[in-house]
């Protein structure tokens, strides 16, 4: 009995002190030990959440918000970006950039920029560090669009966060921010500026370097070296998809000019081609189920389906049918059999059947403006989220429905795709970071 009230005393104890520490703003998971080890099924923890797929379990996310509804806190950020946040554990990471060329400001001189990495605490929204990098220059002196100097979500596991600067390199930080390693994957430029997103494969690091080298470059994600690099990555700006065929086999999707690639991601070897029509670059991340993969993309608009397990040229054999309705920018989600995506421009919401490319729904929303945030599928709702910071909750539906009509920042630049974890909405403007919830 006395060893059951002493063990009942110092659990008692333990939770008062943590719950203490929560309410003062401090992370009692900032050990680096004890960060590391704690286990956490809603993390966020690279672009579009788990495999990549824009989809989260999470529950009882607000359908509606605004500047004074339903924000659990509100962080200014220390420069501008369009890189999404990404959460582990207790903390979010996220890019940005400042001392030249931000949105709304004077360019000023190119010399004065710098890149910013910025570690908040999830509970609080309090910025816990930040680590500033000078850029390998020259650097790109416009960018079109605002695009900016920080568009690659992050990528973290359970010891570092993992972080692509385009040419100024990809970057290795432990969790109390230290850096560990720099590694350079190329050294040109464009004028639509670097923006694709790092991927982990088990102990591999994998960054679409189309911009810097025209290439996919797998490092060694402990030591940074490279381990293996593929050419003939053309005009590609998405992230590079982690699927399994339906033998079982990983394959590794990049969408490029006119193309998608599949490639081992042990070994960088290219498995299949697939031609797909679009003769423009391919901003839009590719989504897969049951060994299908959806690639949607191009100025002209297209959207198709490819049978994964292929080898060769396998345009033929393995397209299963092609759409000419797609987006330029925004990636699509996949639910229950039908793809869901939006319009970058025309502000049209479109539903597709998955397994024949026959169009459901093609509606125009209402005041949707741009939209270059990839969207967001939790608890059977889409977020989709425009440009001047409006976001649109449709129901994840054959049938059409428009739930809520949101607004945060009437005059703000919002570029970067939200993230989900447990019961929260996490976005990120040009000048802020909102955690959207119940409080």
């Amino acid at each position: 009995m006395k060893k059951q009230s002493r063990s009942f005393r110092l659990s008692f104890f333990l939770t008062l002190l943590f719950s203490f520490c929560q309410f003062v703003g401090f992370d009692p998971y900032l050990s680096s030990t004890f960060a590391q080890s704690r286990k956490r099924s809603s993390n966020w923890e690279r672009f579009r959440g788990p495999e990549g797929s824009g989809t989260a379990t999470a529950r009882n996310l607000p359908t509606q918000w605004g500047d004074t509804k339903n924000i659990v806190w509100k962080t200014k950020l220390p420069g501008a970006g369009t890189s999404s946040p990404i959460i582990i554990g207790d903390r979010i990471f996220l890019t940005c950039y400042r001392g030249y060329g931000a949105p709304g400001e004077p360019a000023g001189d190119i010399e004065n920029l710098r890149l910013d990495v910025v570690c908040l605490s999830r509970t609080k929204g309090k910025i816990l560090w930040t680590k500033t990098i000078k850029p390998d220059f020259p650097e790109q002196a416009t960018i079109r669009d605002q695009h900016g100097y920080s568009s690659s979500t992050p990528v973290a596991d359970k010891d570092r966060v993992y972080i692509f600067f385009g040419k100024t390199g990809v970057f290795a930080f432990d969790y109390d921010g230290n850096q560990r390693w720099h590694q350079q994957v190329g050294s040109k430029l464009n004028g639509w500026g670097s923006a694709a997103s790092p991927v982990l494969y088990d102990d591999l690091l994998i960054v679409n370097a189309s911009v810097e080298s025209e290439s996919l470059v797998a490092l060694d994600k402990r030591t940074g070296k490279i381990k293996w690099q593929a050419g003939g990555i053309k005009e590609a700006w998405n992230t590079p998809l982690l699927m399994k065929n339906r033998r079982g086999k990983m394959e590794l999707i990049v969408p490029i000019l006119q193309k998608v690639l599949s490639f081992s991601p042990k070994t960088g070897q290219k498995l299949w081609t697939c031609d797909t029509g679009i003769s423009w670059y391919m901003v839009p991340s590719a989504v897969a189920n049951n060994g299908i993969v959806y690639s949607i993309g191009g100025r002209s608009g297209d959207s198709l389906a490819i049978k994964t397990g292929g080898s060769g040229d396998v345009t033929q054999s393995h397209r299963l049918w092609k759409l000419n309705k797609g987006s330029n920018v925004s990636s699509p989600v996949y639910h229950q059999g039908k793809l869901y995506w939006m319009h970058e421009k025309l502000g049209i919401a479109y539903c597709v059947d998955a397994s024949s490319g026959k169009i459901i729904y093609e509606e125009r929303v209402s005041r949707a403006g741009q939209i270059y945030a990839a969207p967001v599928l939790a608890d059977g709702k889409i977020h989709y989220l425009a440009r001047n910071g409006r976001a649109f909750v449709i129901a994840a539906d054959p049938r059409y429905k428009l739930l809520a009509t949101n607004q945060l920042e009437e005059r703000g630049r919002f570029d970067a795709s939200p993230a989900v974890a447990d019961n929260r909405l996490f976005i990120r403007s040009n000048k802020y970071l909102y955690c959207i919830g119940y409080k």
